[in-house]
């Protein structure tokens, strides 16, 4: 079965998003690809480095993490619900409340990595268990229908953008 989301599965907004997904290859194995990337690129970082700002205002590095760490909670248990067969419309997120409301500049950026390999593993753990039919599934969340398969090219593709502005802003 072709794991990739069709037009239809999700919206214009979230193209933006599916679109930096790999086109060849499994949803699953690009998440854990993906993860080894976000491990090997942070882990060599040291605690200044973390709470580096590129700008007055923006995200350090430690709170960019923890962002992405949220983002996987939601979008996972989104996908959860999805494939379940769940059709209560399920709620959207303000990112920047949620990564103020987090005030992850509090830990290290080593406790970050290890609360976000943690929750990336429960994720991984979820897409492992899918079968075929469970990644056409759909449901809603912020108003938004969209299919399971759509749910993880989407933590993906959020993640590769987010992993831009590392490389681009904060480690160039």
């Amino acid at each position: 079965m072709d794991q990739r989301p069709a037009q239809g599965e999700y919206t214009e907004f979230q193209s933006r998003y599916i679109t930096l997904v790999p086109p060849e290859g499994a949803l699953g194995v690009i998440l854990r690809e993906q993860t080894q990337e976000v491990l090997a690129l942070l882990g060599g970082l040291t605690e200044e480095q973390g709470a580096y700002r590129y700008a007055p205002g923006k995200w350090s590095i430690k709170e960019m993490l923890g962002h992405l760490t949220d983002n996987d909670r939601i979008m996972s248990y989104r996908l959860l619900c999805f494939a379940r067969g769940e059709q209560a419309p399920l709620p959207g997120y303000e990112e920047n409340d949620y990564a103020a409301a987090g005030a992850f500049d509090r830990f290290t950026l080593q406790e970050m990595i290890a609360h976000y390999r943690i929750v990336r593993e429960s994720t991984l753990a979820l897409v492992d268990s899918l079968v075929d039919n469970d990644y056409t599934r759909t449901g809603s969340s912020n108003g938004i229908a969209m299919s399971v398969r759509a749910q993880i090219a989407l933590i993906i593709g959020h993640e590769r953008h987010h992993l831009r502005i590392l490389r681009e802003r904060y480690l160039n």
